[in-house]
Parts: structure tokens; C-alpha cells; sequence
């Protein structure tokens, strides 16, 4: 991917502007308008002026002088009286007439040559001579056209011949229905208008010509009567012929014939153009085929930087002639039966043109001076001058003056000797006209620029600070720099005569204050300008060229580096135009984000970055890719029985090229409206042929595919329809299976609609026994499906199906074996024995079954086992049912995940494809102890600096008898750790106190039980983050603060009163509501939860009837399994100071089996008041 295109060289604003004033450096110092001096013209209207005869007339003439000028007029050379006539008027203070046709008149009433005089006291300037037209838009002239009858490979030339109109009217050439004529090499327009045939061909005769002219002016389109053209031919039309267009003249018959020039003339032609126009020379020719035009020069190359090849060659410009382009050029007529050369000679004449024009000349008192006025042109111009509109020989006598040739030399001058001088330079082309002034003056130096110039500019820009002055005599000029002696001129500074420092690269310590100095006899004047150089604008990462899929959100970078004390501005374009900021796109500071982009935001984008002083651009492509065009025009060739040919035009590939077509298929028979896949063939190809079925109305589309997606399908091409066969292949898949015990179904895969090859599409069905002896059953159906009922069970059978339309039958199919139906199987499996391998798996091993009794397909054996009880005693357990799957004709098997410490019984069965046969004698075993698993929670407290309170709960899955509880803890600081210590506790005890060491260090927990098997999972917690350092040394102790005191002092008093109502309610045996404590869960079968409270009595707090405590804290059960246990589940074990039991234990049970049954410990008022201590 090509990198981002930054346009250099860089370009500025004072670098334009300076490129501009350059020119104009060494021009004359003006003269300030509050000083006496005579008229200068400072806008005139053009020599040659064409007028719109509807509008009013404005002939301008402008200028300048002290005193005001006044102004008057000459046409045709004689003095226009401008009062006389009411339609014409002049500008106030200007002497721009103005001639009005809205009350009546003819404006060519007007036409003619005028001048016009500006006067003052010091003289009288002249403006050049003005051609005054009015335009003419004149009508057709009416003729009839007849029918022009051309033999086929004849040159042709129709003529156009246009009104004279002024200006000339722009032509060309459209039929009468207003078509564009097509124009190439062999069909142009000449530049006289007329429209050649370097050979007609028949199908030029298709329409009509008819020449057009364009008025400037007016803005009408006139129209000849058309042209009808004739062509004879030897040969008729012949469409097919005409494609091959190498062939083409052959095969209509026409010879070839060697190229002949039909403009210009003959073999050789002069031409005569002026300095400074464009020259044109145009060569046309005939000939079979139409022939190639070259251009050359002799004795030479073309003009280089200045040619131009128009209309396919025929024609040759040469832009700004000048002398060197004189010369001898040809042009190379040519084709394959030969070439022809026609040879023009060019002379080019000059109308005048400056080589010194004269220029205003300030004299002081006694100064010498010139007026010089020298110009060239072919031929050579004559010079004559005049002083205030009048011939200089004409004037009265000056001493002071001289008059040599193109020269005036002007001695010793005094005040009052002030004039306008013209000066004529003219040949038989045209003329030139210059005013020139001579000004006496005795004036002291003054500077005409504003004080205090403030001048910016671009480091390394070249640049000029300007002072421009007047006085007379002429002052003298100098610059200095931050107040220093020294004349700045030379190296990097150029003073100019008008006052102009130029430098030609600033840099940074060019900065600085600046003065100019004028100085003459009379005086001196100065004035200051600050220069600053400012750093350049620069993009220093500007957008790539990318290449993006539609839909996306392309980015196009634009980061820029600037002067911080400019204001940056940030634009952007699209193909060279102001880029309109959208909803769909962002501009940012550093670019611009085009989201969802979409094929019209495809173009050239360029950032520019720009400040008052410079810019800086750079460009960047986006190519959007989008899914191509459908693909269009499809046809249908080559009909065959079984093929066609798919021809299509591609459509536009969206700048990602098409990688595939699919054709797709219709057919109106089986599933119409439903289009299929049919064939896909790569994105070079536009023509494929398709393989067909018999029996299809076929209708074909096309997708075409590119890397960015597919394309919408084409518009579908014309139906074809084929023949009928009889089918050449069968149904697939056939299968026969019984669903019910006493029946077969035979199912299999139905043709399609393309392989049906004809109508009445049907199936022979076929089955018998699988016995040689058997005999055939036979079925014709049209569904692919057939029943047959009254089987013995689960016996194989032969099976056939033979697909047959109304043209005959498929070959004859193979042969598929079915089943009949399953029954139950009729035995169970026998000698079942279980080998304990460890706490939560088990070996088995059974007789099998004899394969008489399956009555089916032998699937798998399966072990249905359940949890009866855990060896935990008053431990609710699930006896959800659950099976262990052998697959196969097998003996053994593994059953595992199973609870430790748990008594399981356990079944076994045969299945087959019908389900389970019989159950086998239950067998009963126990599972040994295991290791429990962690205990659920560890909550970690800091009531303080110095104590870390640990309280657990117990396991949730025991897997045996709790022997104990072990805890390892060590300290930590960041990275560095202490020695582990370790605690050993009773299956009672889930609390535990540490006194903290230090106050900073956190601790990290390890906590797991253990049975006699050995310990359990652990459960890993980390003291919480104790506040910074300085908190601990700035900490006071709370309980010396007096609001803490009050607020302990309130909560004691709550307390009591509390005890006083609990012991009061105690007494009398009320009623708590349950419902209140969410984590009690009462025996369903009590019948107070129905009321929704439960009653208390002074046997509260004794044990449960017919239940004893444990040394592991869980409660045995004696009688009933549907206890108060079972209700318990997940509740915290809590025991009074000397050891009675107060809450439940219990074991939690699998968490397949009891997924949200757990409850937490039964809370009493008393447990609650403790809380809040």
C-alpha cells in the first residue's frame, strides 16, 4: 500500500503574494495623490469590445490625478458631444459613458471608435482607441437539403457553412433528434465546422446531421436542416460480418484504398499567425481504413512544453507562438495500404509589443531626465509622440525638451513644465498606446507605509519588508537592523530602488526591528518594521492510501506540526473539493473517521493544514470495496437434451474483483419459487455450459462472488424444458425398522426433481423373510415410506426399492436387510456381584443374559443403583434413582462417583432398542469412609489492632466421622512471609481467637477437616487490609472517647430492657412468629407451622425427644428419618459455654439432590441479644 503523497514545495501565503510582487520591484515610485501631478488612466475598456445588444452600453474609462481629472470623448476621431444625446451620460467623477435603450433606440446606431481624454492642469492623458460592436446572432439561411447518396468506403464531407456572427458562434454536430453525432478517427468535426468522413460505412446511414451553432451572447442554439445520408453497398447487411473489425471492409465488400488529404488541399499549404496566439494546423484525411495522422517539424523537434494532438490527432496547436515557431511543419497521413504528407508553412508577425515602456518621470527643479519608449514587432513598428493628446511636433516649443527617435531627454527643468506624453507604437497588426507623465516637483522625503509594520513569515521563506516613499528629488534609500550603523544590502538582503528589502531566506535570527531611512536634499524620513520568523507548517503524518470493505470505519491520519503563536486551521477535501463533515463522519485534531463507509465516500481525500502565514497538504486514496453488481443479460445457446449453454455479462466488480459465479436453478414442478445451487465456475469466466436432468423446466440465475460478499442474484434468464427418461438411479437410505413389535416400516431418501426424469414418479417396494425359500412381497407407493404389519419379532428381512415413472423403471436396486420389531427382553441378568474399590466406586460382574431372550437388538446393560442411607446417623440422604450404562454384550462394569460413608442398593437390567427387560435381585453394600471436603465458609473479623476472631462451619459433605480440624497460618507483608504455625482442634470447636504479634502484618488461613481416613480439602482466606502506618501511630483509642461512652451506655439500657420482655414472654409460653426468622425450617408434619408460629416452653432448651448428641455434634436418629433433621440442612452447629447443644448439625447433601435446601443455624431471642453485643 503506497504511503501518503505530501505535496511540495511548500507552499506559503507571503511566498505567493511575493512570487507576485516581484515583478513589479524597480517600478515606478508613485506619486502620493495629495501632490500636484497630471492624469493617469487607471482602467480603460478593452480595444476590440463586443456588446450584448439587449443590455445598456458602459464604454469605462477611470483616472487619477491632482487636481480631479474631467474627461471628455472622440468617436471616429471627431469630439462626441455627450450632451447632446439624452441616451448617453458619464459617470460623476469618472468618464465611463453610459448609453441607456430602455426608453427606445438601436444600439448599432452607436457602434464605432472611441477615445477618451482625461485633463487637468498639468496635462492630458489619452486611452487606447475603442472598437465598439455590437454581437449578431443572424438566423439560418432557409434551404433544402437533399438526400446525398455516397457509395460504402467513399469519403464524405458535409459543410456546415454558418451565419457570420460576432463573435464567431461555437459549433457542432447532433441529429435531428438532438443524439450527439460519435466522432473518432474516422468520423470528425474540422475547425471550419464542416463534419468529414474519411470513409462512410453503411451504418452511417442510421441517423441524419445536422450542424448546430451556439450564439455567445444571446445563449441560442441554431439549427441547419439536417443531412439524410444514402448509402449504396455491394453487398447486403450482414450483421455477424460486421463484429470482426479487422475484417470488416472485406467483408462488405469495400476496397481498401491509400490515404488522400480532404483539408487542406494538395501537398503543401502556407500559414500566417501572430506573436503570442495559438497556432493550429489541421490536417484531414481519407482513405480505407481510416487513416493514422502524425505531426513533425523539419529540421527539427515540436515545439517542446507547447504542443498539443486534438480531434484523434488530425489536429496540431502550438500555445503563445513565437518567433522561434516559424517554420515548415507536416503531417503524416498512413494505413495499411499506404501514407501521404502535407507540408505547412508557418510564418509568424508580430503585432507591437513592449520592450521599455515609458514610465512617469519625477523631476525636481533643475534635474535632467528621459523618457524612454522602445517596442518591437513584425514589422517593425513606427514610434510617435505625443504630449497632451497632441502631436509633440504639433506643441509649443520647450528648451528643456529634446526629441531623438524613441527617446526624450528632458535638461534643466523647471516648475510649470509638468505634461502627459504619449507614446504610438503601431505596424500594419495593431498598435500600442502608453501614457507617461513628467512631474516638476520640490518635495521633502516621506514614507507612505503605515508606522510600526508588524511583517510574519515563514522560516527559510524568502520575503520583503517594504517602505515605500516619495520626494523629489528622488530620495536616497537605506535600511538598518535593531538600530546598528552598518547598510543592510548584500548577502542574504537586496534593497530595491522602490524601497523593497528582499531577503532571500529568513531564518530565526533575522528576527528583529527594522528601519528605512529616505533621505534627499530637502531632508529625511524613516519608519520601523518588526519582523517575526514564525516555524513552518508540517504534516508529520498525513493520510495512506487504504483500501477498506463497506460498512467499515476507515481512519485517515492528519497529525500536523505548527507555530504555536499561529492559529491552525484544519480542512479537508475530497477529489479537490471542500469535503462536507456529515453525520457519518469525525473530524479530530489529528484526523478524520468515516463511519459505515459507503462507495460514494470512495475518492481522493487531502488534509490541509494551514495558518495565516503557510500550508502544508497531503493526499490519500480510499478504495471502497463493496459485493459486485449482479451479473445481467442472460442467454441461453446450444440447446441440447441434456446441456445448455449459460452466457451473462458481468457486472461491475465494486474494486474488488469477482472470484466466482454460481448458477443457481429453478424448477416449477416439485419445488417452485425454490432456487438451488447448480454448478460454480471461477471469475474469469462469463459462459459456462450446464449439465441437465431429463424432465426439468429449467430457470437459471447467476450470483457473482467477491471478496467482500455476494452479489443479489441476476434477473432470471427464459425457461428450457427437457425431455423425459425413466429414472437411472434409486432411492438412497432405504432402511426397514420396526416401531411397534408386530411391524416393519421401510423409510428411505426420495429423488428429487432432478432425478425423477419424468412425471407419475413412483416406488416399487419389495421385502420378503430372510430366507432363499421366501417369497417376494411387492407395494407401489408414491410416499417414501411403507408399513408392514403381522411380523414375527425382531427377524431380518430382504428389502428393495425400485424408483419408475410413466418412461419406465430404475435398474433393478440392491438389496437392503431390515428388522422386524423389538419386544421387552424376558430375562434379567443373574450371579450379580459387587467388589468395594474404594469410597466412591465399586467393580461389578454379572452372568449375561442367553441371546434367545433379547427379542431385539442387544443395546447395553444397565446398573440402576440409589443412596438407601449415609452411616451418619440422622443424615437425610436423596434416593433418587440413578444408572450406570455398559454398552454391549459384556460381563463387567465400574460404578463410581458415589457418596462415601453411605449404604447403597443396586439392580441390574438387559435393554434393547424396545427398553428394559426384567430387574435382577437388589444387592445392598456399604462404601467406606473418605476425606470430607472443605468447610464452608472461614469468616475472618478484627474487632481490634491486637485480635483476629476465626469462625468456620463445618463440612458440607463429611464423608465420615469429623475427627478434628486442622489450621496453619502464617504472617505476611508484602512479599515477605513468617513461619507457619499450626492449631489442632476438637469436631466441636469452629471458633478460634489469634492475639496479633504485630499490628501491621495480614495473615493468610489454611483450614481443613479430617476424618480417620485422613484430612480433607482446604479453605484458604486472608486477613482483611489494616489501615496505613501513621494511622496506627496517630490512632486514640475509642473507648476514651465521651460520645462512644454515651453510645455503649444507650445499647446497655436496650439490652435490659430486651431481657426483661424475653424473660416476661418466657414465662407465660407465647408465641414467636416463624415466618420472621427466614433460616428457621420447621418439620412439616408440626402442626403449628400451619398458623405460621411455634410455642415455646421452659423445655426449650433441652435435647430433642429420643435423640442423643454425638461426639461429632450431629444428632442420632433413633426412629423416624423425616425429622427436624431433614430440614436443617446447612445450618451452623452452636454450643453453649459448657459444651450443650444449642443448633443442629447436619450433612449436606449431594448438590445434585438438593440444590437449595439449605438453611443456616435456628436463632433464639437470647442468640439474638448476644448478636448485638
Amino acid at each position: 500500500m503506497s504511503k501518503m503523497v505530501l505535496h511540495r514545495p511548500h507552499l506559503t501565503c507571503a511566498g505567493i503574494a511575493f512570487a507576485l510582487y516581484f515583478q513589479h520591484l524597480v517600478s515606478a515610485i508613485e506619486v502620493p495623490l495629495d501632490l500636484p501631478q497630471p492624469p493617469t488612466i487607471t482602467k480603460q475598456s478593452v480595444k476590440d469590445y463586443i456588446v450584448d445588444p439587449r443590455d445598456n452600453i458602459f464604454i469605462e474609462c477611470e483616472a487619477k490625478g491632482n487636481p480631479v481629472p474631467t474627461f471628455s470623448w472622440t468617436r471616429n476621431g471627431k469630439f462626441f458631444n455627450v450632451a447632446k444625446d439624452p441616451k448617453v451620460s458619464m459617470r460623476r467623477r469618472s468618464g465611463t459613458l453610459v448609453i441607456d435603450f430602455h426608453s427606445g433606440g438601436r444600439p448599432e446606431d452607436y457602434e464605432g471608435e472611441y477615445q477618451c481624454f482625461a485633463r487637468n492642469d498639468y496635462g492630458t492623458a489619452l486611452s487606447s482607441k475603442i472598437h465598439l460592436q455590437v454581437s449578431k446572432s443572424p438566423l439560418w439561411p432557409k434551404e433544402k437539403v437533399d438526400v446525398i447518396e455516397v457509395d460504402e468506403g467513399a469519403p464524405l464531407s458535409l459543410q456546415c457553412n454558418p451565419p457570420p456572427g460576432l463573435p464567431s458562434p461555437v459549433i457542432f454536430w447532433m441529429s435531428s433528434s438532438m443524439e450527439p453525432i460519435h466522432q473518432d478517427k474516422r468520423v470528425s468535426q474540422g475547425q471550419n465546422g464542416d463534419l468529414y468522413f474519411s470513409n462512410v460505412m453503411l451504418q452511417d446511414a442510421q441517423t441524419d446531421y445536422s450542424c448546430n451553432a451556439r450564439f455567445h451572447f444571446t445563449h441560442t442554439i441554431q439549427q441547419k436542416n439536417p443531412y439524410t445520408l444514402k448509402v449504396k453497398t455491394k453487398k447486403p447487411h450482414n450483421e455477424t460480418s460486421l463484429r470482426n473489425h479487422t475484417d470488416m471492409y472485406s467483408a462488405r465488400g469495400v476496397t481498401e484504398t491509400t490515404p488522400s488529404f480532404m483539408y487542406p488541399y494538395g501537398t503543401s499549404s502556407s500559414q500566417m499567425v501572430l506573436r503570442g496566439v495559438d497556432l493550429l494546423l489541421e490536417c484531414i484525411a481519407s482513405g480505407v481504413p481510416a487513416p493514422d495522422i502524425m505531426w513533425y517539424k523539419k529540421g527539427g523537434e515540436l515545439p517542446a512544453g507547447k504542443t498539443k494532438l486534438e480531434n484523434f490527432n488530425k489536429a496540431l496547436r502550438i500555445s503563445n507562438v513565437s518567433e522561434e515557431d516559424s517554420g515548415e511543419y507536416f503531417c503524416l497521413a498512413s494505413n495499411k495500404m499506404g501514407s501521404i504528407r502535407h507540408t505547412i508553412s508557418v510564418r509568424v508577425k508580430a503585432a507591437p509589443y513592449w520592450l521599455d515602456e515609458p514610465q512617469n518621470l519625477i523631476l525636481a527643479p533643475g534635474e535632467d531626465g528621459r523618457l524612454v519608449c522602445r517596442a518591437n514587432g513584425n514589422p517593425k513598428p513606427a514610434i510617435q509622440w505625443l504630449v497632451n493628446g497632441e502631436p509633440i511636433e504639433a506643441s509649443p516649443p520647450n528648451p528643456s525638451r529634446e526629441v531623438a527617435g524613441d527617446t526624450i531627454v528632458f535638461r534643466d527643468t523647471q516648475i510649470g513644465s509638468s505634461a502627459v506624453y504619449q507614446c504610438n507604437a503601431s505596424n500594419e497588426h495593431g498598435y500600442l498606446l502608453a501614457n507617461a507623465f513628467v512631474s516638476v516637483l520640490d518635495v521633502p522625503p516621506r514614507i507612505l507605509a503605515p508606522r510600526n509594520q508588524l511583517i510574519k513569515v515563514i522560516q527559510y521563506n524568502r520575503t520583503r519588508l517594504d517602505c515605500p516613499f516619495f520626494g523629489s528629488p528622488i530620495p536616497t534609500l537605506r535600511w538598518f537592523k535593531n538600530g546598528q550603523g552598518n547598510t543592510l544590502d548584500g548577502g542574504n538582503y537586496k534593497a530595491h530602488e522602490n524601497g523593497s528589502l528582499e531577503m532571500n531566506m529568513a531564518r530565526k535570527e533575522d528576527q528583529g526591528i527594522y528601519t528605512c531611512v529616505a533621505t534627499n536634499i530637502l531632508g529625511k524620513a524613516e519608519a520601523q518594521v518588526r519582523l517575526e520568523v514564525k516555524d513552518p507548517t508540517r504534516i508529520v503524518r498525513g493520510p495512506e492510501d487504504q483500501v477498506v470493505k463497506r460498512g467499515s470505519m476507515p481512519r485517515l491520519h492528519c497529525r500536523v506540526k505548527h507555530d504555536p503563536t499561529l492559529k491552525l486551521t484544519v480542512t479537508w477535501l475530497k477529489d479537490d473539493a471542500p469535503l462536507y463533515i456529515g453525520n457519518r463522519m469525525k473530524k479530530e485534531d489529528d484526523g478524520l473517521t468515516i463511519y459505515g463507509v459507503a462507495e460514494k465516500d470512495q475518492g481522493d481525500y487531502t488534509c490541509v493544514a494551514s495558518t495565516e502565514l503557510d500550508k502544508d497538504s497531503a493526499k490519500a486514496y480510499l478504495t471502497v470495496l463493496e459485493r459486485p453488481d449482479r451479473p445481467r443479460d442472460l442467454e441461453l445457446t446450444d440447446l441440447a437434451e441434456r446441456s445448455v449453454r449459460l452466457t451473462w455479462i458481468p457486472g461491475d466488480d465494486n474494486n474488488s474483483p469477482i472470484t466466482d459465479y454460481i448458477v443457481q436453478f429453478e424448477e416449477d414442478r416439485f419445488q417452485p419459487g425454490t432456487w438451488h445451487n447448480h454448478s460454480r465456475y471461477p471469475g474469469s469466466v462469463n459462459s459456462a455450459v450446464l449439465s441437465l436432468s431429463p424432465y426439468v423446466n429449467y430457470q437459471f440465475r447467476v450470483i457473482a462472488v467477491n471478496d467482500v460478499g455476494s452479489s443479489l442474484p441476476s434477473v432470471p434468464s427464459e425457461r428450457y424444458q427437457t425431455n423425459g427418461a425413466r429414472p437411472e438411479i434409486n432411492p438412497t437410505g432405504v432402511q426397514g425398522a420396526g416401531t411397534q413389535k408386530n411391524n416393519m416400516e421401510i423409510t428411505w431418501t426420495p429423488l428429487n426433481a432432478t432425478q425423477a426424469y419424468g412425471p407419475n414418479l413412483r416406488y416399487i417396494v419389495r421385502w420378503r423373510r430372510r430366507d432363499p425359500r421366501g417369497s417376494w412381497y411387492n407395494e407401489t407407493v408414491k410416499t417414501p415410506r411403507h408399513v408392514v404389519w403381522n411380523t414375527p419379532i425382531y427377524v431380518p428381512y430382504e428389502i428393495k426399492v425400485q424408483a419408475e415413472n410413466d418412461f419406465g423403471r430404475a435398474p433393478e436396486p440392491d438389496t437392503v436387510i431390515g428388522y422386524s420389531g423389538e419386544d421387552y427382553p424376558k430375562a434379567a441378568p443373574t450371579d450379580v456381584r459387587i467388589r468395594v474399590l474404594n469410597s466412591t466406586a465399586i467393580a461389578l460382574t454379572w452372568t449375561r443374559v442367553h441371546l434367545d431372550t433379547i427379542q431385539g437388538q442387544l443395546k447395553e446393560y444397565r446398573a440402576y443403583f440409589w443412596r438407601d442411607s449415609s452411616l451418619l446417623k440422622n443424615l437425610w440422604v436423596s434416593k433418587k434413582r440413578q444408572y450406570v450404562s455398559f454398552p454391549g454384550d459384556r460381563n463387567r462394569g465400574i460404578v463410581s462417583r458415589l457418596f462415601p460413608y453411605s449404604n447403597y442398593k443396586l439392580e441390574m437390567v438387559v435393554t434393547n432398542g424396545r427398553g428394559d427387560g426384567p430387574r435382577s435381585e437388589i444387592k445392598e453394600f456399604p462404601t467406606p469412609e473418605g476425606v470430607p471436603s472443605s468447610p464452608r465458609y472461614l469468616r475472618i473479623r478484627q474487632p481490634n489492632l491486637e485480635s483476629i476472631n476465626l469462625e468456620w462451619d463445618h463440612p458440607e459433605h463429611p464423608n465420615g466421622v469429623l475427627t478434628g480440624y486442622n489450621l496453619r497460618y502464617q504472617a505476611f507483608n508484602g512479599s515477605k512471609t513468617g513461619r507457619t504455625l499450626v492449631e489442632n482442634f476438637s469436631p466441636n470447636q469452629t471458633r478460634f481467637t489469634l492475639q496479633r504479634t504485630d499490628p501491621i502484618s495480614r495473615y493468610r488461613f489454611f483450614l481443613r477437616a479430617r476424618t480417620q481416613v485422613g484430612d480433607g480439602e482446604t479453605i484458604v482466606e486472608e486477613s482483611p487490609a489494616l489501615l496505613n502506618e501513621a494511622y496506627t501511630k496517630n490512632h486514640v483509642d475509642i473507648a476514651t472517647q465521651g460520645w462512644f461512652i454515651g453510645l455503649m451506655c444507650a445499647i446497655a439500657l436496650l439490652v435490659l430492657i430486651l431481657l426483661i420482655v424475653c424473660f416476661i414472654k418466657r414465662s407465660r409460653g407465647g408465641k414467636y412468629p416463624v415466618r420472621d426468622n427466614k433460616d428457621e425450617h420447621l418439620n412439616p408434619e408440626d402442626k403449628n407451622v400451619e398458623d405460621g408460629s411455634f410455642d415455646y416452653s421452659d423445655e426449650d432448651n433441652k435435647p430433642l425427644p429420643n435423640s442423643q448428641t454425638s461426639l461429632d455434634g450431629t444428632i442420632k436418629q433413633q426412629e423416624s428419618d423425616d425429622s427436624l433433621v431433614d430440614y436443617g440442612e446447612g445450618g451452623e452447629g452452636q454450643f453453649n459455654e459448657d459444651g450443650s447443644f444449642i443448633g443442629q448439625y447436619t450433612v449436606k447433601k449431594d448438590k445434585e439432590e438438593t440444590e437449595g435446601n439449605e438453611s443456616s443455624e435456628a436463632t433464639s431471642p437470647v442468640n439474638a441479644i448476644y448478636s448485638l453485643a
